[in-house]
């Protein structure tokens, strides 16, 4: 039997995105194009204090989608303001983004990948 081992990753963050449903592919339409490999995508319903927001009395729906995206920490910033813009964050109600920093990850690895990154 073949010796199994684990790669262990450690320069990856988790990208999280949690937007209003229908939105959830152009999230990940733009972290693609930012380079991202692929995201999950989960259905949620949120609660809060208020059913509108702000001044303008917007009707914030309570389904969400969550996209969850993991990324090499040399590509984050790049990926995340992608998504920013993508999901048009900058407006009242559409949903918020945050990242959450991995200590370490595993996954399949081809051996010829792995032996180019290799120290």
């Amino acid at each position: 039997m073949a010796k199994r081992e684990i790669t262990v990753l450690t320069d990856a963050s988790l990208i999280t995105c949690i937007v209003q449903r229908g939105v959830a592919d152009t999230v990940v339409r733009a972290a693609s194009e930012g380079g991202a490999q692929g995201a999950t995508i989960c259905f949620a319903r949120g609660t809060g204090v208020r059913e509108r927001l702000g001044i303008l009395g917007l009707a914030v729906s309570v389904e969400k989608e969550i996209v969850n995206i993991i990324v090499a920490n040399d590509q984050l910033d790049h990926i995340f303001e992608k998504i920013y813009l993508a999901a048009k964050l900058d407006t009242p109600g559409m949903g918020l983004l945050y990242v959450t920093p991995l200590e370490k990850m595993a996954t399949y690895i081809p051996p010829d990948i792995e032996e180019r990154f290799a120290p």
